[in-house]
C-alpha cells in the first residue's frame, strides 16, 4: 500500500474549509479477473456504494486501487476492499455483505486496534457456525454476557441483541455452563389482535418467539432443536407462567422485555436460582402495552442501574446491522420523537 500527498483543496469541499484528505494506493493480490468483477459488482455499484457511505473516492485500474478523501475513509475504504476481496475469492460480493462491512468499520471507534475487533475472546462458537460482533457495543454487550449473571441490552431492532443473547446462550449450553435455555417473551400483539390461537401451549407462543427460533435454527440446525425442544433442554415458556418458578443452571432469554409490567420484569428476575444468568433484551420506543401501564423494562434500567452484577448495553441507530434504510428509519423516528413532547409520561 503506497500512501499519497494529497493537495488540502482536493476533493468536493474546496470551497470551504476542507477537512484533512488522504490518498492511499493499493494492490489487491493475487490478481483474479473473477474477483475483481464480483468486488466492484455490476456497474461498480459496490464501489460506489462505499464511496457514498466513507465520503472517499475510489479510482480503478486492474488490481490497483487508488483511495483518497478524509483520512479516516480512506482507513475504512482500504481495509473494506482488501477484506471484501479476500472474500470474493470464494463468494459473489452483493450490496448486502458490502453494507455491513461498512457497517463494522463505521462502528469501530478511531482508536481501537484492529486486533480488537478480531479478538477470537469474543467469538461465540455455535455448532454450525462462529458468531463474531461487530462493533465495539456488540463486543461490549457479548463480554458483559459472558461476565455478569444479569444482562440488559437495550436499543432499536436490528442491532443484533436477540440474535447474540441466543449465540451466547448456545455457547453456554454447548460448553455444559448451562443445562437448558429457558427462551421467555410476554404475548403482547403489536397492535393487532390475533384472537385465539389453536395448539398446545408451545404451538400458542411460537408466533411471538419465532426470531429467537429463527436464531437457534441456523446455529444448531431444525432437528437438533426440535429434539432438545422435546427434551426439555430448550424450553419455551409465556412470561405469564413463569410464576412460582425456580430456575436452576438456565440459560434465560427474556426477548421484547419493554412489553413486560412492572410486576412481570420483578417476578422473572426473581426466578433465577444457582448456577444462572439471565440476558433481557427490549426496545423502549416500540411499548406496545395498554397507555396507562409502564413498562418494566423502562422501569428496570432505572431501578438496577449501579447494581453490582448486573450490566447495561444501551444500543443506538448507529449499532443497526440490517439494511441500510433501517438504520436511517430508526434515526428518523428518534429526532421527531426527540422533537414532540410526550403527551403520556406513564411510559
Amino acid at each position: 500500500m503506497t500512501r499519497m500527498p494529497v493537495s488540502p483543496n482536493a476533493g468536493e469541499n474546496a470551497g470551504g474549509a476542507a477537512p484533512a484528505v488522504d490518498a492511499v494506493e493499493i494492490l489487491l493480490e493475487p490478481a483474479d479477473n473473477q474477483a475483481l468483477a464480483s468486488l466492484g459488482g455490476q456497474f461498480d455499484d459496490n464501489l460506489r456504494q462505499i464511496e457514498r457511505r466513507l465520503g472517499v473516492q475510489i479510482n480503478q485500474r486492474g488490481n490497483r486501487f487508488r483511495v483518497s478523501g478524509p483520512a479516516g475513509g480512506v482507513r475504512a475504504a482500504s481495509r473494506i476492499l482488501r477484506d471484501l476481496y479476500a472474500i470474493a475469492a470464494r463468494e459473489t460480493i452483493d450490496t448486502e455483505r458490502v453494507h455491513i462491512a461498512l457497517q463494522e468499520a463505521l462502528m469501530e471507534q478511531p482508536s481501537e486496534p484492529r486486533e480488537a475487533a478480531d479478538d477470537g475472546s469474543v467469538v461465540m462458537k455455535a455448532r454450525r457456525l462462529h458468531i463474531r460482533p461487530r462493533g465495539s457495543n456488540q463486543r461490549a454487550y457479548m463480554e458483559a454476557i459472558r461476565s455478569h449473571d444479569l444482562c440488559f441490552g437495550i436499543g432499536p431492532a436490528g442491532t443484533g441483541k436477540t440474535y447474540l443473547a441466543v449465540a451466547s446462550a448456545v455457547a453456554a449450553l454447548e460448553d455444559e455452563k448451562v443445562r437448558r435455555i429457558v427462551l421467555v417473551r410476554p404475548a403482547v400483539e403489536a397492535g393487532e389482535r390475533l384472537g385465539f390461537l389453536p395448539g398446545d401451549m408451545s404451538q400458542k407462543v411460537d408466533p411471538y418467539l419465532r426470531p429467537m427460533y429463527d436464531a437457534l435454527y441456523e446455529m444448531l440446525g431444525v432437528d437438533r432443536v426440535d429434539r432438545l425442544i422435546e427434551r426439555k433442554i430448550i424450553e419455551v415458556a409465556p412470561l405469564a407462567f413463569m410464576r412460582g418458578r425456580s430456575l436452576n443452571e438456565s440459560f434465560v432469554i427474556l426477548d421484547e422485555a419493554q412489553n413486560t409490567t412492572i410486576e412481570q420484569m420483578k417476578m422473572l428476575l426473581t426466578r433465577l436460582g444457582f448456577g444462572s444468568r439471565a440476558v433481557v433484551t427490549g426496545d423502549v420506543t416500540q411499548i406496545d402495552l395498554p397507555k396507562h401501564q409502564a413498562s418494566g423494562l423502562r422501569h428496570a434500567s432505572q431501578v438496577l442501574a449501579g447494581v453490582e452484577g448486573v450490566s447495561f448495553t444501551q444500543f443506538t441507530a448507529g449499532d443497526v446491522v440490517r439494511h441500510v434504510l433501517v438504520q436511517r428509519i430508526v434515526e428518523a423516528y428518534e429526532r421527531f420523537e426527540a422533537s414532540v413532547p410526550k403527551a403520556d409520561g406513564g411510559q
